[in-house]
C-alpha cells in the first residue's frame, strides 16, 4: 500500500486533537485581566501540547516522505501513535485544570513517553519494512535523541511525585530538543 492513506488519516486525526484541546479552555465569565487567571494553567498546559502535537505531525511528515510503502504492522503501529497523541487533550486538561498537581503530571508524562515509545516502534516496523540500508534506516540507525527523550520523560513522570513543575520543565526540555525539524531525512532526500 502506499502512504497517502495513512498520511491523510493521520493529519485528519491532529487536527481533531489539536480541536478538543482548544474547546477544552473555558471562556471566563468576566471581562476584565483577574478573570483569566483561572485558566492561565490550562493555557500553559495547552501550549505546551499544542508545541507535541506540532513536533509528532512535523516528524511523521518527514517520516513518510521517505516511505514507499505500508504494511499492516506500520498501519497498527501509526494507530497505537495515534491513540496515545489521542489522550492529549485529557491528560492536557486535566493537569492544567488540577494546576499541576503530582497524579495529573504524572500521567501527562506517561502519556508523553507512551506516545515516544509508539513513535519508535513506527520507525522500526517502517525500517523493517524498507530495509536497514534504506534512507529511513540510515538516518535512524543511531537515534539517540529519542532514547534520550524516553529516559527524560521517564525521570519527569517518577518527578513528578516530588516536584510537579521540575517534571514540566523536564517535558519542556524535550519539547524544546526536538522542536527543530530532523534535517536528516531533508538532507538525505536532496541528496
Amino acid at each position: 500500500m502506499r502512504t497517502g492513506r495513512l498520511e491523510a488519516f493521520s493529519d485528519g486525526v491532529l487536527a481533531i486533537i489539536i480541536t478538543i484541546m482548544v474547546l477544552e479552555m473555558k471562556v471566563p465569565k468576566g471581562t476584565d485581566i483577574e478573570s483569566l487567571k483561572p485558566i492561565f494553567p490550562v493555557f500553559l498546559t495547552y501550549i505546551l501540547s499544542f508545541i507535541y502535537v506540532g513536533i509528532y505531525w512535523n516528524n511523521h511528515h518527514h517520516l513518510f516522505q521517505v516511505v514507499n510503502r505500508v504494511n499492516g504492522k506500520i498501519l497498527w503501529a501509526n494507530l497505537k501513535l495515534l491513540f496515545w497523541l489521542s489522550l492529549f487533550p485529557f491528560v492536557t486538561g486535566w493537569m492544567g485544570e488540577n494546576h499541576i498537581q503530582t497524579i495529573p503530571t504524572a500521567l501527562y508524562g506517561s502519556v508523553l513517553f507512551m506516545a515516544a515509545l509508539s513513535f519508535k516502534m513506527l520507525v522500526y516496523f517502517v525500517i523493517k519494512n524498507e530495509g536497514k540500508t534504506s534512507t529511513l534506516g540510515k538516518v535512524y540507525q543511531n537515534d539517540r535523541i529519542l532514547v534520550v527523550s524516553l529516559l527524560l520523560y521517564f525521570v519527569g513522570i517518577i518527578l513528578s511525585f516530588f516536584i510537579p513543575l521540575v517534571s514540566i520543565a523536564i517535558y519542556l526540555v524535550v519539547a524544546l530538543i526536538w522542536i527543530k525539524p530532523d534535517k536528516r531525512i531533508e538532507k538525505t532526500i536532496n541528496e
